[in-house]
């Protein structure tokens, strides 16, 4: 496990500010969200499949995972990790609620370096709960999560069909190495 230096948390929180700091209006509220989220089969490991570039998952060389677990007061720890160039393991963990009480809880914010806090959008969902399509209402991050590392490749072209459709950049995905 690795832990950021005072300069490399300054970074992080700079480049973390800047990606959640300007939202567009105008498209966020066409944007929609799956109505619902059951929390509690939600929980648990989601394999990153493909995402938009983010500063800080610049160091990651493959195995990106997410892993949600609901805590009794609501909220949910979320710990992201994954394996640096070097074989190494990099971690960061986080905290994420429902972005309002009366909203859906579908749409969530996440912080990783308080007070700041970052959307997460489930834009949709299997009702398995196998994968998942997360954005952002700015249209900036964008994942395709799974519960498998290597989803069917028919599901993976209907979730990026549909991030287009919803105006993000799909020309820029990184698709995520998954041993």
């Amino acid at each position: 496990m690795q832990t950021l230096s005072l300069r490399g948390r300054f970074l992080a929180l700079i480049f973390f500010c800047a990606a959640f700091a300007s939202a567009a209006p105008a498209q966020s509220e066409t944007m929609q969200t799956v109505p619902h989220v059951d929390l509690n089969r939600y929980q648990g490991r989601w394999y990153e499949i493909v995402r938009l570039p983010l500063y800080w998952e610049n160091k990651c060389a493959s195995n990106v995972t997410a892993t949600y677990t609901l805590r009794t007061d609501g909220r949910i720890t979320v710990l992201n990790q994954c394996r640096k160039t070097d074989g190494s393991i990099s971690e960061s963990t986080g905290t994420a609620r429902p972005a309002s009480k009366d909203g859906p809880n579908s749409r969530l914010k996440v912080t990783f370096f308080w007070p700041f806090h970052g959307d997460y959008w489930i834009l949709d969902l299997d009702p398995d709960y196998k994968w998942a399509l997360v954005g952002t209402p700015n249209r900036k991050n964008l994942w395709v999560l799974s519960r498998n590392p290597h989803p069917d490749k028919e599901i993976l072209d209907r979730l990026l069909e549909k991030a287009k459709k919803l105006g993000f950049d799909t020309s820029k995905l990184i698709y995520t190495k998954q041993d």
